[in-house]
């Protein structure tokens, strides 16, 4: 199947548009992942155990024992040598926990620096690599933020880097088969800020393998309400969730703050999404509590999830 995929991708690439999806079908996983139609999975980002005792391995043993159905990693291929891509990979293989999603903060691809920037994309592109040697679907992707206040170098100009660069991507991404799934930030410099300038980016890029990731504790952090998601409607490639308080970024889990998740996620059910929800937990308060923590987001989000009859 994947190299009729990897084809059909570069075909598209070079000039047809992809068909309107949601469920990523014709991605890696799609057999194991999205089996039922208007069917998600649940999953979990491993940054969830970065700052705790737990290591990689046991982490990921962690995570199909609370009853997750996928994972992503959050693993930076330039900080970790083979025997670590390799135990990542092995030990997925060996729970059958399949990698969805990989994350990345690319916060110089938009950087004045013609070096800078050349650097990101080589490092983006080693990271989409990672993305095809886990089997993934995607690489959720951090494009950074605007320098100086936007007070030196014009903003026209820093998007504009920003858009380059990711095309660029988006074609390293179609050549193996997986996509580039954008994330919006909920600060005031960031490049992708809003549902406006989402949609704006994507159409600015153009590219068929570059889509949208739908973070919904950053949608609810910049007043996005859940009947504005149908404008990306053909383009979520990817979903994160936690919750926050509303004012600040707080990655905590479901229930925590005062996001309310469940028009968002009747939304998703209504535009046909099949893919992954990815619980998004990173620096917990009390470490040595993180397996509690981890659960706690888990039956929280299974309990939303099979309320609206959106998790088997």
């Amino acid at each position: 199947m994947l190299p009729l995929m990897r084809l059909e991708l570069a075909r598209d690439a070079a000039g047809s548009k992809l068909p309107a999806r949601e469920s990523g079908s014709k991605l890696p996983h799609s057999k194991t992942v999205a089996k039922m139609e208007g069917i998600m999975k649940l999953g979990l980002i491993n940054s969830a155990w970065l700052g705790t005792s737990i290591g990689t391995a046991e982490g990921i043993h962690k995570t199909k024992e609370i009853g997750f159905d996928a994972i992503d990693i959050f693993n930076d291929p330039l900080d970790i040598d083979i025997k670590e891509r390799r135990l990542i990979k092995d030990t997925c293989r060996e729970v059958a926990l399949p990698v969805i999603s990989h994350c990345c903060s690319a916060l110089g691809i938009a950087d004045f620096n013609p070096a800078v920037q050349r650097f990101h994309v080589s490092r983006c592109k080693a990271y989409l690599d990672f993305v095809y040697e886990l089997e993934a679907r995607n690489l959720v992707l951090v494009v950074g933020e605007y320098i100086w206040q936007q007070e030196v170098i014009a903003p026209k100009a820093q998007w504009q880097f920003a858009v380059d660069n990711v095309r660029t991507l988006g074609d390293h991404a179609a050549s193996l088969g997986v996509e580039v799934a954008i994330e919006l930030e909920p600060f005031k410099l960031s490049i992708v800020n809003s549902l406006d300038k989402m949609d704006r980016f994507l159409k600015d890029v153009d590219h068929p393998a570059v889509r949208a990731n739908l973070d919904i504790s950053h949608f609810a952090l910049v007043n996005t309400p859940p009947e504005a998601v149908p404008k990306l409607r053909g383009r979520i490639a990817h979903v994160h969730f936690s919750d926050c308080d509303g004012k600040v970024h707080g990655d905590l889990p479901p229930g925590r703050g005062v996001v309310n998740f469940t028009p968002y996620l009747q939304q998703l059910k209504n535009l046909g999404y099949e893919g992954t929800i990815s619980i998004e937990l990173e620096y917990s308060p009390q470490p040595d509590k993180i397996g509690e923590w981890v659960t706690e987001a888990y039956r929280e989000t299974d309990r939303l999830m099979q309320n609206l009859g959106i998790r088997n």
